[in-house]
């Protein structure tokens, strides 16, 4: 018996034809269909070259900032706040001389109103330590408010620009030199005085003062490192006796410092004058130098009469280096002083060790 077929009418809408299409499936289906492993491989491909390109501009970034920060650093613009303890002003020989300083006074006060205007400039020294370079009057004045406050918040740090090692000692004495040039008050006396001190440093290479001049005053003009000569033979005969050194006027250094050349007696004449007197002031200092300059009582070409016999005539000054292993040691004899400047902290030696040493070198000079 055979069976009969039915046959179905079924409308199938459009969408449905559309959607399921007959055939193979399209390359972007297959990607659409793709297993979950392809995707999250590709997703992780995806992520590690964005993290790459990331990581390489930071790179270039922080490339450009160190490159930028060398060199700010190196033109002492880097600035932050330095505690007071953690800096020493041992590398550089200062021009300042010592006593009195009306206008630190000045300095301080104004820095206690308004704040410091100019940091000061210091370079990274050992363990954590660091060098004034340029700025003793700031920090003195900052130390002074310390110690007048007490206030550790206020002035206990400084401002100070940062610059990096490098820079030779001749380039550092010449930016001190340089900065204080422009200060009016710079006398003739304190500019001889630093070139003493320079060519006395164990860390210079020149031992000649007056050599020294042309080094550290080498924007001055001729006349004026002439003048500073002079000063110097002034300061080396006179200077450990003068308490207002700086005030002496160019002309009566320039005549003083002649005078000294052509009567060799004067100047032990004029320290045994000017030794004990502590309270005098400038008036009197000046009136006793003009005195023996020809600019007062004294007949001029006459030697004064001293009031303790004079010492023989000799050199004004000797000098030597002796080579130890801590490096060269600079000597200074002058009348009345002898000087050993090596670079080692005196200091850290036992007081008795040190003053053995002392008694046993003066007994063998008898």
């Amino acid at each position: 018996m055979s069976r009969k077929r039915r046959m179905f009418d079924i409308d199938m809408p459009d969408e449905a034809v559309e959607s399921f299409p007959a055939g193979k499936v399209e390359a972007e289906e297959k990607d659409v269909r793709r297993g979950p492993m392809a995707t999250a491989i590709a997703e992780t491909a995806e992520s590690s070259r964005e993290r790459s390109r990331v990581e390489a501009e930071i790179r270039a970034e922080n490339d450009a900032l160190a490159q930028e920060h060398v060199r700010l650093k190196r033109a002492g613009l880097i600035t932050d706040l330095i505690d007071l303890d953690a800096i020493d002003a041992l590398k550089l020989t200062r021009d300042r001389a010592p006593g009195e300083d009306e206008e630190l006074k000045e300095l301080i006060q104004s820095i206690r109103e308004i704040g410091l205007s100019n940091p000061i400039r210091v370079e990274p020294a050992a363990g954590g330590r660091y060098e004034l370079i340029q700025g003793w009057r700031r920090l003195s004045a900052y130390r002074a408010l310390l110690v007048e406050t007490g206030d550790v918040a206020a002035w206990g740090r400084i401002p100070a620009g940062i610059a990096a090692r490098g820079d030779e000692l001749e380039q550092l004495y010449r930016r001190m030199v340089d900065e204080n040039m422009v200060r009016k008050d710079i006398s003739f006396a304190e500019m001889a005085q630093l070139a003493i001190r320079y060519a006395a440093d164990p860390q210079t290479a020149e031992g000649d003062p007056e050599k020294a001049v042309a080094i550290l005053f080498r924007s001055a003009g001729y006349q004026k490192r002439s003048y500073i000569r002079n000063f110097i033979r002034l300061m080396e005969a006179l200077g450990d006796s003068l308490l207002h050194a700086s005030q002496i006027p160019r002309a009566l250094g320039l005549a003083l410092a002649q005078k000294l050349d052509e009567i060799p007696a004067a100047a032990p004449a004029i320290r045994a004058e000017l030794d004990g007197w502590d309270a005098r002031g400038v008036s009197d200092e000046l009136d006793v130098l003009r005195r023996y300059a020809g600019q007062g009582a004294l007949a001029e070409g006459t030697p004064p009469e001293p009031k303790s016999a004079p010492a023989p005539a000799a050199k004004a000054r000797t000098t030597f280096q002796i080579q130890r292993p801590q490096g060269s040691a600079k000597c200074t004899a002058a009348n009345g002083r002898l000087e050993v400047r090596l670079p080692r902290d005196f200091s850290a030696v036992d007081r008795r060790k040190l003053e053995a040493a002392v008694r046993t070198m003066l007994e063998s000079l008898e």
